[in-house]
């Protein structure tokens, strides 16, 4: 008891060591464990349901494009990869092989999926024959092993889960669209769920995905002004199409060959959830994807009535839709104030006997630590508003502290001490890879997403005419 209770205080200070902080909170709110394998994690049920949230939501959007899932495998034969060069090209350091199964070398290595482009993409050419079967719009849901040399859970570790999907199109204006359309489902979900306002477009030809013809992205500041990917929607023209022959007989009577997208996010959203939110006591979770919503404290437990008390209004809100629990452990109620707010819960209830008689419930908010009294009656009602409430001002709040740090730079002086400072840096930029490699050489910042619409005079590398505006950040 007194080591868990140790647990509770023992976190790095959010402004002094982010980093520690962050590994502070993922471990002992009981988000992860390190596995056995370098780079490696175990997801906590706590943790595994915040994803299982994210799918659900997820779900519900890709169904309403028309996007079905499906599963694909792990192992991939090596002489997919080489079809398509640059992707190739893109993934061989991470690449982990399988040489040996079963007691024998086998005849052609195998690797574990990185991505599934290849063997979609194969699927894909058996199960196109007209323009009738397009579009064909496929997502699995699946773990990716990307052999990472430096990792931290959720953010970079050499096995993740998540969401893969890839559409076949008869035409590049669709098949352009899809993915534009997918970048807008993932803008909304991440402000409308995660409450993770996010800055969506083009990525540059340095920073696009091996074998897209363009990547597009959404990138989302960090508590200490980096920039996380958040997700990215590729288009990827006629390269993968061709490399496995995709190919559909047309209305009029040609073959043809299908235009494809892929897109996807990971269970990196987890660890963008804890670095826009949290703060100096832990985790701050959005009420759409926590795993509990609302937790019920009882006051005085032992005395009469408290519990039944408790539970019924647990009855009420679990009804309601609510995903609610009640602690009724024998740890102090301070004790529990601690442990739920390290663990994020948007609302805690506390209730005792006053409470009772008065026909009233506190409740206090995780994201603004306000306490506010609220009746019993109706309580299932006053919690969803809560709810909606708490959801609204973490989005706020995030939004707010990213505006105040994005600011403008004319030189290499200006990104260097905006970047510095934990910011997003807006420069021009003549579009020339050395100006683009430059910034990064001299500043650790990279080309994040172009800011469309903007313009700026100069190049802020080498001074010539800049031909876009660039966000530059230091990014995770």
């Amino acid at each position: 008891m007194a080591k868990e209770n140790q647990f509770v205080e023992q976190i790095a200070n959010i402004d002094e060591d982010f980093p520690q902080w962050y590994t502070d909170v993922v471990i002992k709110t009981k988000l992860v464990d390190y596995g056995p394998v370098k780079g490696t994690m175990v997801i906590r049920p706590y943790a595994y349901t915040i994803w299982e949230n994210i799918q659900k939501e997820l779900n519900a959007r890709f169904q309403k494009r028309g996007v079905q899932n499906a599963y694909f495998p792990l192992l991939i034969p090596m002489s997919y990869f080489t079809k398509e060069a640059e992707h190739v090209e893109g993934f061989a350091p991470e690449v982990a092989v399988v040489t040996v199964a079963g007691g024998e070398t086998l005849s052609e290595p195998l690797a574990i999926r990185p991505t599934s482009e290849t063997i979609i993409g194969t699927m894909m050419s058996k199960w196109t024959q007209s323009y009738r079967d397009l579009p064909m719009k496929l997502n699995q849901w699946c773990n990716v092993m990307r052999w990472e040399k430096t990792t931290r859970p959720f953010l970079r570790t050499s096995e993740f889960l998540w969401q893969e999907g890839h559409t076949a199109h008869s035409t590049a204006e669709e098949a352009e669209e899809e993915t534009q359309a997918m970048l807008q489902i993932y803008k909304e979900f991440a402000e409308n769920c995660l409450a993770i306002p996010v800055l969506t477009g083009r990525k540059t030809e340095k920073e696009r995905f091996a074998g897209a013809v363009a990547t597009y992205t959404m990138e989302a500041m960090m508590h200490d002004g980096k920039s996380l990917q958040a997700g990215t929607s590729h288009y990827l023209g006629q390269n993968f199409a061709s490399a496995f022959d995709i190919q559909f007989l047309g209305s009029d009577g040609a073959h043809q060959t299908a235009y494809t997208t892929s897109w996807g996010v990971s269970t990196r959203l987890i660890g963008a959830i804890i670095m826009t939110h949290g703060d100096e006591r832990g985790l701050v979770i959005p009420p759409v994807v926590a795993p509990v919503q609302c937790v019920i404290v009882p006051i005085a437990a032992r005395k009469e009535g408290v519990i039944e008390a408790c539970e019924a209004l647990k009855t009420e809100l679990e009804n309601a839709g609510i995903r609610v629990t009640l602690d009724k452990t024998d740890n102090s109620p301070g004790w529990k104030f601690n442990e739920w707010e390290m663990k994020g819960v948007p609302v805690r209830i506390e209730l005792g006997p006053r409470d009772i008689e008065a026909g009233k419930m506190l409740c206090a908010r995780r994201d603004t630590l306000e306490k506010v009294e609220m009746p019993l009656e109706n309580a299932a009602d006053s919690v969803k508003a809560l709810l909606d409430s708490v959801q609204k001002g973490l989005l706020e709040k995030a939004r707010a502290h990213r505006d105040s740090r994005i600011v403008y730079a004319d030189d290499m002086a200006g990104i260097l001490a905006g970047v510095e400072a934990g910011n997003f840096v807006k420069a021009g930029w003549c579009g020339c890879r050395a100006c683009e490699d430059k910034i990064k050489e001299e500043t650790a910042a990279t080309a994040r997403v172009y800011a469309e619409g903007e313009t700026k005079e100069t190049c802020a590398v080498c001074g010539k005419k800049a031909e876009h505006v660039i966000v530059f950040a230091r990014a995770y």
